[in-house]
């Protein structure tokens, strides 16, 4: 098969940077970490620091979740709080908790 003077690059041959690893806390492993921090305060830092990007995706689906049962107003002081105070136990903590209403879709 002839190239007719063409390169052919393979994805092992880019320059990509290798993802930054973290030991996550919440799972336990080493995996790819959070690729930006994610709030402007210590917290943002030890998620940045300390939680995988995979975990990281596991609080977005999770925050949702906290949002809309406990109706937050993520404008409000009140609502950002709860949100970080939530946040903190989901890393850091005991793993968040539930809303009292909340009741997990059946498989």
């Amino acid at each position: 098969m002839a190239t007719h003077g063409a390169t052919i690059v393979s994805s092992a041959d880019k320059s990509d940077p290798m993802p930054r690893m973290v030991k996550c806390v919440k799972l336990g492993q080493e995996l790819p970490g959070v690729a930006y921090k994610p709030f402007n305060n210590e917290l943002g830092q030890r998620i940045y620091d300390q939680v995988s990007q995979q975990a990281w995706m596991e609080w977005l689906e999770y925050s949702k979740r906290i949002v809309n049962e406990f109706r937050l107003d993520l404008t409000s002081p009140l609502g950002q709080r709860v949100l970080l105070e939530q946040a903190e136990q989901f890393f850091f903590g005991a793993g968040g908790r539930n809303p009292s209403e909340y009741v997990a879709p059946k498989s």
